[in-house]
């Protein structure tokens, strides 16, 4: 269904039939509200699933991203769908990305989240320029981080639809090396959501912006690359929020993109000797500024699972399933 609110239109996936509780599915960046199908029709009765293509994926307008908001271009949208749904004490389960974007919620409306699921959430303090558990910027412009760390012939791969596999840069070959360690039944059907991300400086990747650092690249103004830069996107105070709803964080212990030795962010690859130049500059540790904003916050369980990349849900569904149930019980 489509549903239009002030700020834009935008596409809704559910279950015909039923009804319950609220749970807000939020998929991460480049792919879709398609990544929850089989997790949606697998929530207990009693629960009302509903997963959200974001602006720019999808089937949801377009809409420009200001970076400078950082995820709150995003989070505001599904504030204003949760308003117009009606939705009363909502589950929330934020997948990579969306793990940014319903933190983001839950810091700015607190009192409208019943509990939080985090599936491989990006850190809150970002993707990419920072160094420490207390996420402090490596360069205060944020060098390191943006849409100019993005891998240009994956951008130019994804705008054509490219479907194939003659390329380690193809969305399809992206899906198998980084989104899941092992193969998972119906990957055609996962790329083709990958495939609905709309590309351009406004949305995917954004615009790059340079600098005199090492790596050459700093956050541009526009986009979702951009937005998620430890410049734009900073959650310091979570632990201040009152109330504080449980939060579940499920990841995969061999995730390779959102990781302390993330193959995507270009400092540790920088010290594998991929991307040449490097002055020492050390990788993001972004699972343990995740942990230490967690630690603060206080009300959360941490999940690893096993033989498992970033996608928990597509790779071991049942465990997944059972988790999520376990904590949507309890909240």
């Amino acid at each position: 269904m489509n549903v239009t609110t002030p700020r834009l239109t935008q596409h809704v996936m559910t279950v015909e039939g039923r009804s319950g509780e609220p749970v807000l599915f939020v998929h991460g960046n480049v792919s879709s509200a398609a990544f929850w199908r089989d997790s949606m029709a697998a929530l207990p009765q009693g629960c009302r699933p509903l997963a959200v293509d974001l602006r720019g994926f999808g089937g949801t307008d377009p809409a420009p991203v200001d970076a400078a908001r950082g995820l709150r271009d995003f989070s505001d949208d599904l504030l204003e769908l949760v308003d117009a749904l009606e939705l009363d004490g909502v589950h929330l389960v934020g997948w990579s990305l969306g793990g940014g974007v319903v933190l983001q919620m839950l810091r700015d409306r607190p009192a409208a989240v019943r509990s939080v699921t985090l599936v491989n959430p990006i850190s809150p303090y970002g993707f990419g320029g920072t160094e420490g558990a207390d996420g402090r910027l490596t360069h205060p412009d944020g060098t390191g981080a943006g849409a100019g760390a993005a891998n240009p012939d994956f951008v130019a791969r994804l705008s054509v639809g490219d479907v194939s596999a003659e390329a380690p840069t193809s969305p399809l070959s992206v899906f198998r090396s980084s989104y899941v360690k092992n193969p998972v039944p119906d990957e055609g059907f996962y790329v083709r959501s990958m495939l609905t991300t709309h590309v351009g400086e406004a949305n995917y990747p954004g615009d790059a912006a340079g600098s005199a650092e090492w790596p050459g690249v700093s956050p541009g103004k526009r986009g979702v690359l951009n937005a998620i830069a430890p410049t734009n996107f900073r959650l310091d105070d979570l632990h201040e929020i009152d109330p504080k709803p449980a939060i579940l964080w499920i990841r995969g212990a061999d995730d390779v993109i959102v990781s302390d030795t993330s193959l995507f962010d270009l400092a540790h690859l920088g010290a594998l000797g991929v991307v040449p130049g490097s002055p020492g500059t050390p990788a993001q540790p972004m699972v343990s500024q995740t942990r230490a904003v967690l630690e603060r916050y206080g009300r959360y369980r941490e999940a690893v699972l096993d033989e498992c990349g970033h996608s928990p849900h597509l790779e071991h569904p049942a465990e997944f399933q059972r988790l999520l149930a376990e904590h949507l019980r309890e909240a």
